[in-house]
């Protein structure tokens, strides 16, 4: 079933509320689609009166926040070890080479890391446990937290919402080419990512072997 169709059998406060989780839960660390379901939510929102898009922004905007917080205590407390975990249970977005990929992001740009990570889709899951681990002063990640949860989660569901509203008599081909739209970002920042984390752990392998000779 289309996403959206789903979310239309269930009522307004559940849609809140699983916007939250699973917003919530991707920040937190935990591989889900938390923006297209955001898109989804946003588009139906558009469609149905029943569903306040202020309401709906602050949902999401809360579980990005909530979800970001809780994963940055838990990278501080797990450090490394942590990662490793992840990595095992994770193998296809907690590598080695996505972490250094990070950690570089990280180590270049410190608490934009985190503000622009919201609008990759790998640094949303990595950005609030690595701050943890590479210990962030937590006034710096709160900023970066709770600015980057605003801007993206709150912006993403007014641009929906209002496109959603002017286009409307486009609404059901639109609501296809939005979902689309936000898989291809999400794909293509991936596939980036995967890229740049590749050539970095070429590069810790190769470094290793140089050293030894």
């Amino acid at each position: 079933m289309h996403v959206q169709e789903w979310l239309e059998t269930v009522p307004a406060i559940a849609v809140y509320a699983l916007v939250g989780l699973v917003i919530g839960l991707e920040s937190l660390g935990i591989p889900l689609p938390g923006e297209i379901i955001l898109v989804s939510s946003a588009l139906l929102a558009s469609q149905h009166g029943e569903i306040d898009p202020v309401v709906l922004g602050a949902s999401a905007t809360a579980g990005a926040i909530i979800g970001d917080s809780i994963g940055y205590a838990i990278g501080r407390k797990g450090g490394r070890p942590l990662l490793a975990w992840l990595g095992n249970k994770f193998p296809k977005h907690f590598s080695e080479g996505h972490i250094a990929t990070a950690e570089r992001s990280f180590e270049k740009w410190g608490m934009w890391t985190v503000f622009f990570g919201r609008f990759v889709a790998l640094l949303r899951i990595f950005a609030g446990p690595l701050a943890g681990v590479l210990r962030m002063p937590y006034w710096k990640f709160l900023i970066a937290n709770v600015l980057g949860g605003i801007v993206w989660a709150g912006g993403t569901t007014a641009v929906i919402y209002y496109v959603g509203i002017v286009a409307e008599s486009w609404l059901k081909r639109f609501s296809w080419l939005g979902l689309v739209a936000a898989v291809l970002v999400g794909l293509t920042s991936m596939l980036v990512i995967k890229r740049k984390a590749k050539k970095a752990q070429e590069t810790q392998q190769v470094q290793p072997v140089a050293a030894a000779e």
